[in-house]
Formats: C-alpha cells, structure tokens, sequence
C-alpha cells in the first residue's frame, strides 16, 4: 500500500517539476523536494523500493535543476 502511495506521489511529483524546469520557473522546484522527501519517506516503509526509487529520480532532477539556477530561478 505504500508503495502505491509512493507511486502516485511521484506522478504528482513529475507534474511539479516538469513544470518548474522553464527559466523563471525554477523556484516551483523548492516546492518539488518537500513533495518528493514524502513520498521517499513514504516509499522506504514498503518493501517494495519502486516508488521510492521513482522518487528519488525525480529528486535529482530537481535539484539539479535548482543548482543550474542558482537556487532562485
């Protein structure tokens, strides 16, 4: 069941961020780590790591995403 809950966590996860990778955008990508420390948290109390992992994906995206920015944009 957490699994599940990670699963979808991350599907709202990829919204924020794709949304935040535009220029100017980039501060939705603070937004995009808090959503995505849930649903890791969420996901490491599964025994299943999918979602966990989903997450973890997405996490480096964005913060990949803030560290080309500078942090703000």
């Amino acid at each position: 069941m957490f699994n599940i809950v990670s699963i979808a966590i991350g599907l709202l996860l990829t919204v924020v961020v794709l949304v935040g990778l535009p220029p100017f955008l980039g501060w939705i990508n603070w937004l995009a780590l808090v959503i995505g420390a849930v649903g890791v948290l969420i996901g490491a109390l599964s025994r299943h790591k999918a979602g966990m992992i989903f997450n973890i994906v997405l996490l480096l995206i964005a913060a990949g995403r803030l560290s080309l920015g500078g942090g703000i944009i």
